[in-house]
């Protein structure tokens, strides 16, 4: 009896225990309802043995212990994914920086490329302008080394080689004796320039050379040439040009036709004018009439015409022609002269001005009296003859 209390008590003791753990063990929803229902009925129909009670409490501890490691797993895989959450974060914000950067750098690239474009371009442009003004200044300056070796060469001939004190008589045909002065025939342009060299043959005034006691240097003139010397310049308002522009140039450039004579003023200032002789068959036959002479070489034209500058029926044997326009002007030989004395006198102070004249200043002061009083004479209307 004894005994089977004991059993009892102990089969109640082991049904207790089972419910407690069915209560705390968790249950699958597929066993759902018809579990518990036939728990209930093994319950209540028969008491379970020990060995069913033993399996039981095994087979809930196995639960249990699934149940913990599938939270365990659980919880371990949520740290690894906000783990994870947290790498990948990291790394975009490490991603946006280095995007950022490279951005940064490819501006500053497409910048110094543009600044170095730009800076190729610019130094282009300065070569090529370099270059440009370089072939200009150097045009320009075998233009001049040209015409400093012409005047070189022309103030040889004629400054050097001939002086007041010992005059060349080669150049100067008016020293010489008729009989022997030469014939020259051509028709040769000159510039008023160089028109010293060809126009030497022809002087205006058949006067011997004056000797050195037989002048006088005028000291007010004196003064001004040597102040003009310092400094040379063709500027009228200085007193050397303005003194000879009123007492010789402009009485000499003094013609009854006002507007051309401005012009061939200013053609002889700005050294644009030419000086060639006319041929017959150039002038219209209306106004002109060629008379045929014998001379040592053949024979030349004498144009019978009305003189542009005097506005006179003359011979003009010549004709001028103001820089580069295609009109041709006659002019009658006293006109001719006078434009001749002029060009003669800007030639010689042009190379004073160009430094190619090596005489002391006494010698250049006389000489520009002499070209002033060759034009002098020429406003008078004395002329030489051609031969």
């Amino acid at each position: 009896m004894e005994q089977k209390q004991a059993s009892g008590s102990q089969c109640f003791a082991s049904k207790r225990a089972l419910n407690t753990w069915k209560e705390a063990m968790p249950v699958d929803d597929e066993v759902g309802s018809e579990q518990r229902t036939a728990n209930a009925q093994q319950e209540n129909s028969e008491p379970m043995s020990e060995e069913m009670l033993r399996n039981a409490y095994h087979l809930s501890r196995l639960r249990s212990s699934s149940v913990e490691i599938r939270e365990k797993g659980s919880e371990r895989l949520k740290e690894e994914l906000a783990k994870a959450q947290r790498e990948l974060k990291l790394k975009d914000e490490e991603c946006e920086k280095l995007s950022k950067v490279r951005d940064q750098l490819e501006q500053e690239l497409e910048e110094l490329t543009a600044c170095l474009f730009e800076e190729a371009h610019k130094m282009v442009r300065e070569a090529n302008t370099k270059q440009a003004t370089a072939e200009k200044q150097l045009k320009e300056a075998q233009g001049k080394i040209d015409v400093l070796l012409a005047e070189v060469t022309a103030l040889k001939t004629l400054v050097i080689t001939s002086t007041p004190s010992s005059p060349n008589r080669e150049l100067h045909p008016q020293l010489q004796s008729p009989s022997k002065a030469v014939f020259k025939k051509g028709h040769g342009r000159n510039k008023s320039m160089s028109s010293a060299i060809v126009t030497a043959t022809t002087h205006n005034t058949q006067l011997q050379p004056i000797g050195k006691d037989g002048r006088e240097i005028d000291p007010i003139l004196f003064d001004e040439f040597q102040a003009w010397k310092e400094a040379p310049t063709l500027d009228k308002a200085c007193p050397f040009l303005e003194r000879i522009y009123q007492e010789d140039i402009s009485p000499c450039l003094s013609f009854a036709k006002h507007e051309l004579t401005e012009a061939v003023q200013a053609a002889v200032e700005s050294n644009t004018l030419s000086i060639e002789p006319a041929a017959a068959q150039a002038l219209p036959a209306v106004k002109a009439s060629a008379i045929e002479c014998g001379g040592p070489n053949g024979w030349r034209a004498e144009v019978v015409t009305k003189c542009a500058l005097s506005g006179l029926s003359r011979t003009c044997k010549h004709r001028i022609k103001l820089g580069d326009s295609g009109n041709y002007f006659y002019i009658s030989p006293s006109c001719r002269s006078r434009i001749t004395a002029v060009c003669n006198f800007f030639t010689y102070i042009r190379y004073i001005q160009q430094g190619l004249v090596r005489q002391d200043v006494e010698q250049m002061y006389w000489e520009v009296m002499k070209l002033r009083k060759e034009m002098s004479v020429a406003k008078l209307g004395y002329y030489t003859e051609e031969s």
